[in-house]
């Protein structure tokens, strides 16, 4: 069977190089573009999508309606899981990057960025940030993230991960995860089973179908970008 993560097209704030997290902005122009590359890819390379999952996050269900659009996936038959969210950079979200390392020094930003299990600093009960105050967010189960490392990251896609592969392990064929880059980093981690210093340094870019060839017992027998020239 074949698992193929994507990461959403360039948004507004990737742009801006401000952190985003759990912030709703959308593609830019050239992230459309991205995501139309991306869905023309799985077509060229026949790839019969069965079942397609994304994040509630804009940028990422953006992305996915132009890619189902382009292989024909029935919209009704997308499923929305907010388990698939990006980290949230609690009190980083909405910082210029170069801004904030400026503010706490390079070395500071770099940990918060790819450290494995140092989250950022967490938002305030009372910051209008908070993602309580957010309407999308309402019907979350369990304590809403206010600042995640990438261990967190992990520990709160555990479930939707384990009900995930019983479903393609039993339906085999190809099959698409929409998301963002942290979710994927812990995706990519689980499958290479990567060390907590080797994931540190995996990088996953906009809109590059990066398709997993897998065994019955989730062995990568391949993995591969969808690249043109």
């Amino acid at each position: 069977m074949k698992l193929i993560l994507l990461r959403h097209g360039e948004s507004q704030w990737n742009l801006e190089n401000r952190f985003t997290g759990w912030k709703d902005v959308s593609l830019t122009e050239t992230g459309i573009a991205e995501a139309s590359f991306s869905g023309n890819q799985l077509l060229k390379n026949n790839l019969q999508v069965k079942s397609v999952y994304t994040s509630i996050l804009n940028r990422a269900t953006e992305t996915t309606d132009i890619v189902t659009d382009i292989i024909n996936f029935p919209k009704e038959d997308i499923q929305y899981d907010w388990r698939l969210n990006e980290r949230h950079y609690g009190a980083l979200q909405g910082l210029n990057k170069s801004e904030t390392a400026t503010k706490y020094g390079e070395d500071q930003v770099h940990i918060w960025r790819r450290s494995y299990d140092i989250p950022p600093p967490l938002l305030l009960e009372d910051d209008k940030r908070h993602p309580k105050l957010n309407e999308k967010f309402k019907n979350i189960d369990g304590d809403l993230p206010v600042g995640e490392s990438l261990k967190n990251v992990i520990d709160r896609l555990k479930p939707f991960w384990k009900e995930y592969v019983n479903n393609i392990i039993q339906n085999g064929g190809s099959h698409l995860i929409v998301a963002h880059s942290n979710s994927l980093r812990a995706i990519i981690k689980i499958l290479d089973q990567l060390s907590d210093e080797e994931i540190i340094s995996v990088n996953i870019p906009t809109g590059v179908p990066l398709v997993y060839t897998l065994d019955q017992d989730l062995v990568v027998l391949s993995k591969e970008y969808l690249l043109s020239e």
